[in-house]
């Protein structure tokens, strides 16, 4: 699986350390702590995963939250904060998230592992699920 992953300065550190942890994921950065704009690089990943260039993508920054936005204004983005891995299951299991996003200031790498490989172990489940993904697909549509 393509992986692609990006960071602000606030999640730096936890993104560094995760492609420790999971190696051949692409770094599109910030290469540093020094301060950028989030936009910048959450919009890189949603991009690369929009295109079909990556199949999911990892955004952190310090909460989680602004990646989040960026990334779901990008057309087929379905990008999911979890701050654990319950979330991450879910995000998976019902809502095909594509993105996952994490709180570079609020989870520790440990936890943030284990958060990771739930998200990439596990599979949409369809079903019912596919009904509700084409409503949102449909209400993206509507807004382009």
């Amino acid at each position: 699986m393509k992986i692609v992953i990006g960071s602000d300065h606030a999640g730096f550190d936890l993104k560094e350390a995760l492609k420790g942890a999971f190696p051949g994921m692409t770094d599109i950065g910030t290469d540093s702590g020094e301060s950028v704009d989030y936009p910048d690089f959450g919009a890189r990943v949603a991009r690369a995963v929009s295109s079909g260039e990556y199949e999911r993508g990892i955004l952190i920054c310090g909460s989680g939250v602004g990646m989040s936005i960026v990334a779901n204004k990008v057309h087929g983005i379905r990008a999911a904060l979890c701050t654990d891995r319950e979330t991450a299951r879910l995000s998976r299991m019902h809502n095909d998230a594509n993105i996952l996003v994490l709180a570079g200031r609020r989870t520790d790498l440990k936890e943030a592992v284990a958060i990771v490989t739930v998200w990439l172990e596990t599979p949409f489940e369809g079903g019912r699920h596919t009904r509700r993904l084409d409503k949102i697909r449909n209400i993206e549509e509507e807004n382009r």
